[in-house]
């Protein structure tokens, strides 16, 4: 997954824009992203501070590579029972 170039500091303060008032438009255009990724970013962070949001990409990053990780065992797995299996 491509790594985001924003950091939590600059989702939120966004999103605290959005709430004391300020257009969407205009933050997308200040920050140079469409409003689609703006409410996405309010989707997944409403609510969070700095923080949280941090917290959140750290566990995120660890959840993936878990899974990477159990994916590999698992074809690893695979791949030992098809040897023993066609063994005589």
């Amino acid at each position: 997954m491509k790594r985001s170039k924003y950091s939590a500091e600059q989702v939120t303060f966004a999103l605290r824009q959005a709430e004391t008032g300020t257009a969407v438009s205009e933050i997308c255009r200040k920050m140079g992203i469409t409003e689609q990724t703006f409410y996405r970013w309010r989707k997944k962070y409403i609510g969070m501070g700095i923080a949280e949001v941090r917290r959140l990409r750290v566990l995120e990053e660890e959840n993936k590579k878990l899974k990477q990780l159990v994916a590999d065992l698992s074809l690893d797995k695979q791949m030992l029972q098809d040897v023993l299996r066609k063994k005589p």
